[in-house]
């Protein structure tokens, strides 16, 4: 053997081995949520106290697992469970000996019951083998398709997506281009579907291993991953203890943050809350110049913040947007639901001045410049 073969077997075999891995933590995931979905749906039928929850099932619920430690199981992510399992009973068929013994008794019937519908609803010949899904995609894939209340438009992108080989984000594209309403419309349908594919995003390792759902499922914290560039994660690690350190009322709260908008997640940078201006400061940092979009994204976050954290007492979240390429940092304040005058005279006394963070962040620019 060569050393040239050698140092190209061995990256197979670690290319095989992240494939495995990444395999197997989405497998064990889908069906560790699906059966939490599958519980819950046999509770809601035959639980003995059941209508003593009635509609506050879901949050008791979630409190009781989140006291327990149990990891990304919100009221929205079993509701999203729950559906999980009524959208693909199938999946059952799947099941160890090992795992089937973990389920509800008497809830084979119900599953039984819930393919038969699905295949009232699609053409039999049409429905993707359970085992194919499950093997192939992720939990983060399942949760773009469930919402697809079309059988056959679900069908159609578990199809292509199997096809491509898609990464969840390919999929999402594919399902916000409308191309399942364009594939109905156009007249050469092999054409389009090549044309699709050729430019599709393939699924990797690395990508399925840096999903912020599998993260939580290993009990993983995003950064410890790095979700970001390194860039930013050795910025965001230079400016946590920065601000804090200007001892003016910050307290720091939380790191990459996430947040549920219209059923996806996002994850905010820094979250602080600063005790003297009574309100949380979030802070973004993007390894680019700024943009209209950067601005657009944080104000999203700072009105998700006035209506979801926002108590009795505290005053409108302020936003803190760092654009930064390797050259120099601009830094913007961004408010929400707030009126400018009073941000002026008010919050710009107690937070940052902007020459200073900026300097801040030119000067960790230089440490990093080999990054």
């Amino acid at each position: 053997m060569k050393f040239d073969k050698l140092i190209q077997q061995i990256r197979e075999i670690d290319e095989h081995a992240r494939r495995d891995t990444a395999r197997a933590v989405n497998v064990g995931l889908t069906l560790r949520n699906w059966a939490i979905g599958r519980h819950i749906g046999h509770y809601e039928l035959r639980g003995e106290d059941r209508s003593k929850y009635g509609d506050e099932l879901f949050d008791r619920l979630s409190e009781g697992l989140q006291g327990l430690g149990v990891k990304s199981c919100d009221r929205r992510q079993l509701y999203r469970y729950r559906d999980f399992f009524q959208t693909y009973p199938q999946i059952v068929g799947t099941l160890s000996p090992q795992f089937a013994a973990l389920m509800p008794p008497d809830s084979e019937s119900a599953s039984s019951d819930a393919i038969s519908q699905i295949v009232g609803t699609a053409t039999p010949q049409l429905l993707v083998p359970a085992d194919r899904l499950l093997n192939s995609l992720s939990y983060s894939h399942f949760e773009q398709l469930v919402v697809l209340g079309d059988p056959l438009k679900r069908t159609f992108y578990e199809v292509e997506c199997l096809k491509g080989g898609w990464s969840v984000r390919e999929l999402k594209r594919q399902i916000g281009s409308l191309y399942f309403e364009r594939s109905a419309l156009s007249k050469d349908k092999a054409a389009l579907a090549r044309h699709v594919q050729s430019l599709a995003e393939p699924d990797e390792p690395s990508l399925v291993l840096r999903d912020p759902v599998v993260f939580e499922f290993l009990g993983i914290r995003p950064q410890d991953t790095m979700l970001e560039s390194h860039l930013e994660h050795a910025l965001l690690d230079k400016l946590e203890p920065f601000l804090l350190e200007l001892g003016r009322g910050f307290c720091f709260e939380a790191r990459q943050k996430r947040i549920i908008i219209g059923g996806e997640y996002y994850y905010v940078d820094l979250v602080f809350y600063h005790r003297l201006l009574k309100c949380h400061v979030l802070v973004e940092l993007k390894t680019e110049p700024f943009t209209h979009e950067n601005l657009g994204q944080l104000n999203t976050y700072l009105n998700w913040y006035a209506e979801n954290e926002r108590t009795e007492g505290d005053n409108p979240p302020v936003g803190i947007l760092l654009c930064t390429n390797k050259n120099d940092a601009l830094v913007k304040y961004a408010v929400a639901g707030m009126d400018n005058q009073l941000f002026v005279s008010r919050y710009q006394v107690a937070l940052p001045d902007k020459d200073q963070i900026a300097s801040f962040i030119e000067s960790q620019l230089k440490e990093n410049k080999g990054i």
